[in-house]
This record gives C-alpha cells, structure tokens and sequence, in this order.
C-alpha cells in the first residue's frame, strides 16, 4: 500500500510510517473512569491498527502469525508488529525460528507490551483481550498473508481487531475463533456489556449491547460479499 493511500486512511503521520502515540481527550479527562478507560482501549485498539497498516506497506501484506518452514504457527501477529509499535528492542530478542514458550521465548511473555496491556480488568501476567478473529472467511482464516485490497467487503465494514471476551499470553498465536456456522464466542472481557472493535480502515467503534450476532458475522468475513446495517452494530 502506498503511503499516499494510508494518509487518505488517516493512518499516517507526515513524517513517516510510525506508530504514533494516541493521547486521551481532555474531555475524556474529565469523564468518569469507565469512560476514560474505554478511551484508552480506544486509543490501544488505534495504535495496533496503525501498525497493522504499516506493517502491510513495508511488507506487501497485513501481518500473521510467524510460523515455520511446514506453516506450524510459532509466535503470533503481535510479535511481528512489535517494530511498528515502537518495540523493535523487544522484537530482536525473540527467536523468530522457536515456538512461544521456548526457554528463550518464554521469557519475553512478562515484556507485555502497553498497548496490549489490559485495561479496567485483572489477568495473568502477559496476557491481552486486544485479538483479531481467525478462521474461514476472518482476516486471519486459512490462507493468511491477506492485503488490504483482498478485503472485498470494504475496510469499514470489515473487523481487524476485536476486544475479546478471554485474554490469551499475547506472544501467543491465539486469537479468536470463528465459524459462521456456529454461535459467536465470547466477547468484550474488560467492559461490562460493551466492547470495541477496530475496523479494517483505522477507525474504532462501540458495540452495541444488544447488538444483532447475525450482523456482527458479516462484519467478521473479510470477501463474504455483504453488506452491513451500521445500526444493528455500533452506536
């Protein structure tokens, strides 16, 4: 992707393909901690996005699970972005060629980054809710190493990122699963009766709560060729 293309997104800052650091409103300062604190997650959910979009203009391709010479995931896509998120340090002491709980890599699961970190919520140490879907049709389903022109569906009706109802060791290739045949898994772990998503376009959203499942699996697909009712979703 061009650089030109990711300014028109919004998702680039002029002086180059960095993952910028979001500051909270000064509005946001004022409200009531649970706001503030979902505008946090907000801002989190912005900064991963960004580096997936930055990670796809230097690389040709949005960002996968590392895995190893037979496709057996090794370390997860929030690994490979760690450069994009201003974590390079931490990315070079990975042993990219070693699963995630390796004896060298094991060690890195307590250099959770900030972005990742859980907000409102307790979990074990190294642990995040931020998660993409994986599976058929989810932008990371069964071919992998998809470009953002292969989402069909459109960037702002697809989710890249979602807040996940049970955190996973963020070093971990695990994220949520989906099938469009089965029920929605669990969502939205950190706030009680809400959760957000970052859209395949940079931009987050709420989720409604009684937000319609049926909808919300169109938004997951990433070519399934439909078209999502914005009010059934988001507010």
């Amino acid at each position: 992707m061009r650089v030109s293309r990711l300014r028109a997104l919004g998702l680039v800052a002029p002086l180059g393909l960095v993952a910028l650091t979001v500051a909270v409103p000064a509005a946001a300062q004022d409200e009531p901690p649970a706001v503030t604190e979902m505008v946090r997650s907000q801002n989190n959910l912005k900064q991963i996005a960004l580096a997936a979009h930055n990670f796809e203009s230097a690389n040709g391709k949005l960002p996968g699970d590392i895995v190893d010479k037979d496709g057996k995931p090794l370390l997860s896509w929030r690994v490979a972005i760690l450069p994009y998120i201003e974590e390079e340090e931490v990315y070079k002491k990975f042993k990219l060629d070693e699963p995630w709980d390796s004896d060298t890599n094991k060690k890195l699961i307590e250099k959770l980054p900030k972005v990742y970190a859980p907000i409102r919520v307790k979990a074990k140490p190294g642990e995040t809710f931020y998660q993409t879907f994986t599976g058929k049709g989810a932008l990371l389903g069964d071919k992998g190493g998809l470009k953002i022109l292969d989402i069909t569906d459109g960037t702002s009706q697809t989710v890249m990122l979602v807040e996940a109802g049970d955190p996973v060791v963020w070093s971990k290739p695990a994220d949520v699963p989906f099938d469009p045949e089965k029920p929605l898994p669990k969502l939205g772990g950190m706030f009680d009766g809400a959760f957000h998503v970052a859209l395949c376009d940079g931009s987050v959203r709420r989720i409604r709560r009684n937000f319609d499942a049926n909808e919300f699996k169109k938004a997951i697909t990433v070519a399934g060729g439909e078209r999502i009712d914005d009010k059934k979703l988001w507010k």
